[in-house]
């Protein structure tokens, strides 16, 4: 059996939601000297470095783009580890970014090194919002918000030819 999907942004529209989350991003960090922009590895990290572009075009602050790594289907046994020294993101402001946000599970764990750090403060943003939350992370920046259930399936392909599915 075929899964049937549907098109729910085209490559046009990812990059219109993607330049507002930047514009957004900027205006609410416009006194920043330094913005962190982090990225789960994956698709959230494709997406943080997509917003990383489109904020230098557009902010005097210096923008610096960082992978948190975890396991996201047993993100409670795998080290959430950053690309960089926890030093570089001391004091700083940190935009956490994922493609998608369902449970909030992902984002959740991927809080963790900058808990262990004295941060500025630390803001989230992501591409298609489904709000099924089960734990308290509510997205600051969304490109798009989705209605589904759970048991629907939201698929991002970011690349030449971006598109989010409903599967």
């Amino acid at each position: 059996m075929v899964s049937e999907r549907t098109l729910i942004l085209d490559h046009a529209q990812i990059r219109q939601k993607i330049r507002r989350m930047a514009f957004e991003i900027c205006e609410e960090n416009f006194k920043e000297k330094s913005i962190i922009i982090a990225g789960i590895d994956g698709q959230g990290y494709v997406l943080a470095k997509m917003i990383v572009k489109e904020l230098e075009a557009i902010s005097t602050a210096e923008i610096k783009l960082v992978k948190v790594t975890l396991d996201k289907f047993a993100p409670q046994q795998s080290e959430v580890t950053l690309d960089c020294d926890s030093k570089e993101v001391r004091k700083k402001c940190i935009v956490l970014v994922d493609d998608v946000l369902n449970t909030g599970r992902t984002l959740a764990y991927g809080l963790k090194p900058f808990l262990n750090t004295e941060v500025k403060k630390i803001e989230t943003a992501v591409l298609v919002n489904r709000s099924h939350a089960s734990f308290p992370i509510y997205p600051m920046f969304t490109g798009y918000e989705l209605a589904t259930t759970i048991k629907d399936h939201v698929e991002v392909v970011l690349g030449k030819e971006s598109a989010v599915y409903l599967k």
